[in-house]
């Protein structure tokens, strides 16, 4: 374990708050040989967040392994209140819970990024070779498998030190929920909250993630595939790119100002924004259904859950100029959108039909609110239930 005479900062300890090797890193052996490897060069990918991820709080050895602990307890105590609030059976066994520092959080999902898009690289480059034989991977080759895998880390590195949890359902195979040890401790400490309470509140919310994916059997599949989908529809070909980038030159000030919707927004035409809206409609749902769940859980075993949620929120608006800007290229803000929206939907519809009327939306895709009916709850009640 590294404590803070050692290097000044609270970093995860190697068995526990680290993710371990065999079960939260794929497969070093099957990655390094996986398609599109020459395309992103994802090892360039996490030496670059590694090496730019910045420091975690200042901690001792006493208080980290007090951290860990009380993360690996409040995951624990989070599964019946959620389950029973949530109305929805989840099968025995569970998904594992670990406790992982920021380059740990960070190799988890440089992994799971990498079983996400590989199979698009993979489709990507049959397609460009089927219209210009013997041309799309050198033409894919011009990015630079370096240059694109520093993008990556860099984008990485600015995420992992944001991240308090995350239900990661995992393309390689192997979901599991992460708590990010060093971030929990860093926030808590800027909002002045009760750490008790705090780290239990974050569980809550992670923990409705790990239901809804294993209480809802096809709902992993169903997000991996449209997130394939959309990828691979995002990506223009070969001579479409100069005009693309054009575009992406135009828009980035009104992005920068707050009135565009992200950098992945700036790709899309106006049918793949449609198809964005239904994945996004899905992430509402999500996110907003366990904000309500944590919150009405919350009070009956959190006393500080109301001071919690109150400071948090001011926290999801960002800190300085830099942090907003970022956020709004990332997308970010969107997200935060996410959060009032699906929260809204899912209190509107619970009002109407009930928790048990509310869990009919986990029926089938089909059944799944469209981006009109987020905004709408009215038209999925009348759709779903009529």
């Amino acid at each position: 374990m590294t404590s803070a005479h050692d290097s000044g900062h609270a970093r995860a300890d190697e068995g526990h708050a680290r993710a371990d090797e065999g079960s939260a890193r794929a497969d070093e052996g099957s990655a390094a040989g996986a398609p599109g490897r020459g395309y992103v060069d994802w090892g360039m990918a996490k030496a670059t967040a590694r090496r730019l991820v910045p420091p975690g709080p200042r901690a001792n050895a006493d208080q980290i392994a007090e951290l860990v602990g009380d993360l690996r307890q409040a995951a624990q105590r989070s599964q019946t209140p959620v389950a029973e609030t949530a109305r929805l059976q989840t099968p025995d066994g569970g998904s594992p819970v670990l406790v992982v520092d920021r380059t740990g959080w960070i190799d988890a999902n440089v992994d799971s990024l990498q079983s996400m898009l590989d199979p698009v690289i993979r489709k990507i480059t049959a397609k460009q070779d089927a219209k210009h034989p013997g041309q799309a991977t050198a033409g894919i080759r011009k990015v630079g498998g370096k240059v694109t895998g520093g993008e990556a880390g860099a984008l990485m590195a600015f995420l992992a030190g944001k991240v308090l949890g995350q239900y990661d359902i995992a393309p390689q195979g192997n979901p599991r929920l992460l708590l990010v040890a060093p971030n929990v401790m860093q926030t808590e400490r800027e909002l002045d909250v009760v750490p008790a309470d705090f780290r239990l509140w974050v569980c809550m919310h992670e923990e409705t993630h790990r239901v809804q994916f294993t209480a809802v059997p096809w709902l992993r599949e169903h997000v991996i595939e449209s997130a394939r989908r959309l990828s691979l529809d995002l990506v223009p070909d070969i001579e479409q790119l100069p005009a693309r980038l054009q575009q992406i030159a135009r828009s980035i000030p009104d992005v920068v100002r707050g009135t565009g919707n992200g950098l992945v927004d700036l790709f899309a035409s106006p049918e793949q924004r449609a198809e964005l809206a239904k994945i996004t409609a899905v992430m509402s749902l999500l996110e907003g259904h366990a904000d309500v769940v944590m919150d009405d859980v919350g009070p009956q075993v959190i006393p500080t859950v109301a001071q919690i949620r109150a400071r948090f929120q001011v926290r999801r608006r960002g800190s300085g100029s830099v942090d907003r800007v970022l956020r709004r290229l990332l997308g970010l803000d969107a997200k935060m959108r996410q959060y009032r929206d699906g929260a809204r939907f899912v209190r509107e519809v619970t009002e109407q039909v009930g928790v048990d009327g509310f869990n009919a939306v986990w029926t089938s895709p089909e059944t799944l609110p469209l981006p009109t009916e987020i905004e709408q709850p009215r038209d999925w009640v009348a759709r779903v239930h009529g």
